[in-house]
């Protein structure tokens, strides 16, 4: 099994050696994995990846190598019982229909009905209008229908109408090895460039050699520090949900930029900038990193650029505890106003299309955060964020 395993890595690419494969073994053999499948996941990676960008390709030899095991989380936990959600049947409505479905509430009010739902609540329900159920009229469930609600137990959005999810979802990493498309990408971006010699000196300054050399009558060799790219850039890209259906673009996006770019950092986020970002999305919801520390650690220099589609609840962004995935203390335009005081220079790069902008009040406020320096994913839109950033 293991043998396979390690020739599936190699025909994938990953540059993993027998060495690592022969350390997986002593790991093995020294029960650093405790028959755990889990366990397992996290040696392997930890022996044969030594670059974030090749962890996607390790999950999906590992899930094909491995296909049919389950993994079992250690500190799952479930609040709510799991045969309240499962899935007997979907509501479908038409839009007649779903324009005399009203709305409970503000946030404030549907927050605190559910609450008191979880409180009262003692079986499972499916077709109602009050309880937490499935495929019922209710703000609470999943695979119904409600203008705003909160989606509990549904694998993924169907209407885009919840302006929180209780879900638990994984994310997959941008692979920037992708390199279909990225030429015109590259082109775009070569008009950030600002060249600069800094470092050791390692490269030969013929021009200087000449100069010195006819000067002083003796062969006087000239080096100088090798010319390179020093703008300094930080992109924050947005992952899962609403993204997916953009990951081959931004992953031509990130492949272009790790080319063209010396200094590049880049950080995970979802819908919106909160206080934690992370750099692994498989490991996102036990490894991450203050935001207030990124902010701390990159000086204002850097530039700034956000890859995401900004389609959400505008609860999400103007009140505190609005992300869908956790209880956020600050609303995410605290955050936003928190990047844009420190960075001068800073950008949005929405892969949603331009004409499609008018109709999503969350693009609107998320564009008047960034000062209106929100441009389409596209060439035309690369183009103009590049001047903006100059």
């Amino acid at each position: 099994m293991f043998v396979k395993f390690f020739y599936a890595l190699k025909e994938s690419g990953l540059p993993v050696s027998i060495k690592e494969y022969l350390t997986l073994m002593e790991a093995l053999k020294a029960g650093c994995s405790n028959y755990s499948v889990d366990d397992f996941y996290y040696l392997s990676r930890s022996v044969f990846v030594k670059d974030e960008t090749k962890l996607d390709k390790f999950d999906r030899v590992f899930g094909k190598t491995f296909e049919g095991i389950e993994f079992i989380a250690d500190d799952e936990t479930a609040e709510i019982p799991e045969e309240w959600l499962k899935k007997m049947a979907e509501l479908y409505l038409t839009p007649e229909e779903m324009e005399e479905i009203q709305s409970l509430g503000d946030w404030d009010e549907i927050m605190e009905t559910l609450k008191k739902r979880l409180e009262e609540q003692e079986k499972r329900h499916q077709g109602g209008n009050k309880w937490i159920g499935t495929a019922g009229k209710s703000p609470f469930g999943a695979y119904g229908y409600n203008p705003e609600g909160v989606r509990i137990g549904q694998k993924e959005g169907r209407h885009g109408k919840a302006l929180k999810v209780w879900d638990k979802r994984e994310y997959k990493n941008l692979d920037d090895s992708v390199e279909l498309g990225t030429r015109n990408i590259k082109v775009a971006l070569k008009k950030l460039r600002q060249f600069a010699r800094q470092g050791e000196a390692s490269e030969l300054d013929l021009d200087g050699t000449i100069r010195s050399t006819a000067h002083n009558g003796f062969l006087d060799i000239k080096m100088v520090p090798e010319r390179h790219n020093a703008v300094k850039v930080l992109i924050f890209f947005d992952v899962g949900g609403s993204m997916d259906p953009y990951i081959k673009l931004c992953e031509e996006l990130f492949s272009a930029a790790r080319t063209e770019f010396k200094h590049l950092e880049f950080f995970y986020f979802h819908n919106c900038l909160y206080e934690r970002v992370w750099k692994d999305n498989v490991r996102r919801h036990n490894e991450t990193t203050p935001t207030m520390d990124v902010l701390h650690k990159y000086p204002h220099d850097y530039k700034i650029i956000f890859v995401g589609d900004a389609s959400m609840s505008p609860y999400e962004i103007t009140y505190p505890g609005g992300s869908v995935e956790h209880w956020n203390e600050e609303a995410g335009d605290v955050w936003m106003k928190r990047v844009t005081n420190i960075y001068q220079k800073a950008v949005w790069l929405n892969p949603v299309p331009e004409e499609h902008w008018q109709y999503s009040q969350s693009i609107q406020l998320l564009k008047e955060l960034m000062d209106n320096r929100m441009y389409p994913l596209n060439l035309g839109g690369i183009d103009q964020a590049v001047k903006a950033l100059r």
